[in-house]
C-alpha cells in the first residue's frame, strides 16, 4: 500500500516571524509577575484580588502596576498566540502534503500532551497550571472552529467576548444594591493557594493535582476569556497578521491602542480598590472581577499587536537585532521549558513545603523576585540559543506529538531549525 503524504515538523529558525517569539518571550515577565503573588502564602489574602493588604509605598505601587498591566491579561495574550500557532502548524502540515485528517491528529496530539504536561506539571509545582487549559481549549475549539470561515472565527470570538462583558454589566449595575451585604473572605480563592502553605510535600502534592482538573477546565472552556483569545488567534493568523505586520500596520495600530487603553482602563477600579482607594465590601470587589477579565481579553491581544509593531520595526533595519531581542526571541522559542522553569525557580524555594523564603517577603520584594526568575530564564534561553540547543520540554513535546522525528544535528539545527523533520503513519 502506498504511504500516506509525509508531514513535516515544526518550523526553522529562519522560517519564524520575530513578533510570536518576541511577544511570548516577553510576555513571561507578566506570567511570573501574576502567578508569584499567590506564593505569599504567610500574608492574609486581599479577597478578590489574592493580592495582599497593602500598607506600605512600594508594596501599593507594586500592586497597583500588577493588578491594572498584568493579572488576567498575559493568559489571553498567550492563548491568542497559542491559537496563531495552531493555525500555522496546519498550514505547514498541508502545504507539506498531509491530508485534513493527518493534521488533525497531529494536532489533537499535541493537545494531549500539552494536557499530560499540565497534569504533571500540578502535581509536582504548580495548582494554577494553564498548560491543562491550553491543551483542553485547543481540543474543543480545533475541532469545533479550526476548518470554519474567518467571520465564522470574528463572530465567534466577539459572542464569547459578549458575553463576559453582558456579565460585567448586569454585575456592575447590582453593585448598589450589594453595599449592605456582610464582607466575605476569599476562602475559595485560599483554598486554591492552600497547597503553597502547606508544609508537607505530599499532601501539597495531593490538593494541587485534585484541584488542578476544575482550573483546567475552567480557564480553558467556562472562564470564556481564553476560548475567546484563541478564537482571535485563528483569525489572525489565517490573515497572516504577524508573519506579514507590514500588511496590517494600521490594524495592529488601531488594535493596540484600543486593547491596551481599555485593558489599563478595566483593570484601574480593582487595582484602586486594592489600594485603598476605592471603598466597596469583598462582594462589591468581587464584582469589578467581571469587567477586569473581559477588558483583560483585548489588552492582551493589544499586547501582542504593539509588539508586532515593534518587531516590524526591528526587521526593518540594516542591523542585525541586538543582543536583548536576541534573547527574548530566544526565550519565546523556549516558552515551554522557560513557562515549567519558572515554577522550577519558585516552588521550591518559595512554597511552606520548601524553602519557605516568601514568609518573609511582601509585595514589592516578591515582584522584584518575580523580575529575576524571569532575568534567570532570559540568560538560559540565550546561552542555549549560543549553544544552538532546543528547549528541553520543547524537545520533548516535539517527539511525544510526532511520531517518528529524525533529529538533526545541533550544528545543521539550531533551536527552532524544524524544517526537515517528518512524521510517518502506518499504512
Amino acid at each position: 500500500m502506498p504511504r500516506p503524504p509525509a508531514s513535516r515538523g515544526p518550523t526553522g529558525t529562519t522560517e519564524r516571524a520575530l513578533a510570536p517569539d518576541l511577544a511570548r518571550g516577553f510576555m513571561l515577565l507578566f506570567i511570573a509577575l501574576a502567578n508569584t503573588v499567590w506564593y505569599l502564602w504567610a500574608l492574609p489574602s486581599g479577597g478578590a484580588t489574592m493580592h495582599p493588604p497593602s500598607e506600605d509605598l512600594p508594596d501599593r505601587i507594586a500592586q497597583f502596576f500588577t493588578i491594572v498591566v498584568v493579572d488576567m491579561r498575559s493568559y489571553p495574550m498567550f492563548a491568542f498566540l497559542f491559537g496563531y500557532g495552531m493555525v500555522q502548524l496546519a498550514r505547514r502540515q498541508e502545504a507539506a502534503g498531509s491530508d485534513a485528517k493527518a493534521v488533525a491528529a497531529l494536532l489533537r496530539r499535541r493537545n494531549l500532551w500539552l494536557i499530560a504536561f499540565g497534569a504533571v506539571h500540578a502535581l509536582l509545582l504548580w495548582m494554577g497550571d494553564v498548560l491543562g487549559a491550553y491543551g483542553v481549549a485547543g481540543l474543543l475549539l480545533g475541532w469545533l472552529f479550526l476548518r470554519r470561515r474567518e467571520t465564522t472565527l470574528l463572530v465567534w470570538g466577539w459572542v464569547l467576548t459578549g458575553l463576559l462583558a453582558s456579565l460585567s454589566v448586569l454585575g456592575l449595575l447590582s453593585m448598589p444594591f450589594l453595599g449592605s451585604l456582610p464582607d466575605e473572605d476569599a476562602a475559595g480563592m485560599e483554598a486554591l493557594a492552600g497547597s503553597i502553605a502547606d508544609p508537607s510535600f505530599l499532601t501539597a502534592a495531593l490538593d494541587r493535582i485534585t484541584v488542578w482538573p476544575g482550573v483546567a477546565l475552567l480557564q480553558g472552556v467556562f472562564g470564556l476569556a481564553i476560548p475567546a483569545a484563541i478564537l482571535f488567534g485563528y483569525r489572525a493568523a489565517r490573515m497572516r497578521v504577524l508573519e506579514e505586520p507590514g500588511a496590517h500596520l494600521p490594524l495592529l495600530r488601531r488594535t493596540a491602542v484600543i486593547g491596551i487603553s481599555v485593558g489599563w482602563l478595566g483593570g484601574l477600579p480593582l487595582a484602586l480598590y486594592q489600594v485603598g482607594a476605592l471603598d466597596l465590601n469583598a462582594t462589591q470587589a468581587q464584582i469589578l472581577t467581571l469587567p477586569h477579565m473581559t477588558t483583560g481579553i483585548l489588552c492582551g491581544v493589544g499586547y501582542v499587536a504593539l509588539i508586532a509593531l515593534i518587531a516590524h520595526r526591528i526587521q526593518n533595519r540594516d542591523r542585525e537585532p541586538g543582543v536583548v531581542v536576541t534573547a527574548l526571541s530566544a526565550t519565546g522559542r523556549r516558552s515551554l521549558s522557560a513557562y515549567l522553569g519558572q515554577s522550577v525557580l519558585c516552588a521550591p524555594i518559595l512554597s511552606a513545603w520548601g524553602l519557605g523564603l516568601a514568609a518573609w517577603m511582601t509585595s514589592w520584594t516578591m515582584f522584584l523576585y518575580a523580575v529575576g526568575v524571569w532575568l534567570v530564564t532570559v540568560v538560559i534561553a540565550y546561552g542555549m540559543e549560543r549553544a544552538g540547543r532546543r528547549g528541553p520540554a520543547e524537545v520533548l513535546l516535539r517527539r511525544l506529538s510526532y511520531r517518528r522525528v529524525n533529529t538533526p544535528s545541533p550544528a545543521s539545527a539550531p533551536e527552532g531549525d524544524e524544517g526537515p523533520h517528518q512524521e510517518r503513519t502506518t499504512p
